[in-house]
């Protein structure tokens, strides 16, 4: 029956769309249904782009990793952290590497990184303390976390947190893997 609450199929979102005074009517309308409800915890649709980003992040990197002979763990790496953007430079603090989130979360193209330094993306009002705590955590060749203050290419200003890890090979450090997500 085409006005029968048991049959709707999205009576909750029919009914936290009304006025408080409108809800009070109808749910005296609405009978206890006998049929065993199924709550839905989440839609998992982010799951899906997220778990083929992660794939694809994955790939790239391990490429990287066995052409240079990386040791670390950058399956646990990426698996354990949340990032937009994944960034790697040489020892010489050189951009070898973005992936996809790169562009979407700065606006700049692959190519246009490449080779450059990751200081591209600072500007007048990123704070030198931020710029020196960086540099001195990157002598330690230890994994920390920062935020700073980055510019898009369009120059809108977005806080940005960055999780950077050495990559080793042979006890060295010959590059640096830094995950990054945008911050409030």
């Amino acid at each position: 029956m085409k006005n029968d609450f048991n049959n709707m199929m999205s009576l909750d979102l029919y009914l936290s769309s009304l006025h408080k005074d409108e809800y009070n009517r109808l749910s005296s309308l609405i009978p206890t249904s006998t049929k065993q409800n199924i709550n839905l915890l989440s839609w998992g649709i982010q799951d899906l782009f997220n778990n083929a980003t992660l794939r694809s992040d994955l790939k790239e990197v391990q490429n990287l990793a066995d052409k240079f002979e990386w040791k670390n763990s950058i399956n646990q790496i990426l698996k354990s952290n949340i990032y937009e953007s994944l960034v790697i430079t040489n020892s010489d603090k050189k951009i070898i590497w973005v992936n996809n989130g790169f562009e979407k979360m700065t606006g700049y193209e692959t190519a246009f990184a490449i080779g450059k330094s990751p200081s591209f993306l600072q500007g007048k009002k990123t704070s030198n303390a931020s710029r020196e705590r960086i540099r001195k955590k990157l002598l330690k060749n230890k994994p920390f976390t920062e935020i700073i203050l980055n510019y898009k290419k369009d120059q809108s200003s977005y806080t940005c947190e960055l999780k950077i890890f050495p990559l080793k090979a042979n006890n060295n450090t010959t590059h640096f893997l830094a995950l990054e997500k945008a911050v409030s």
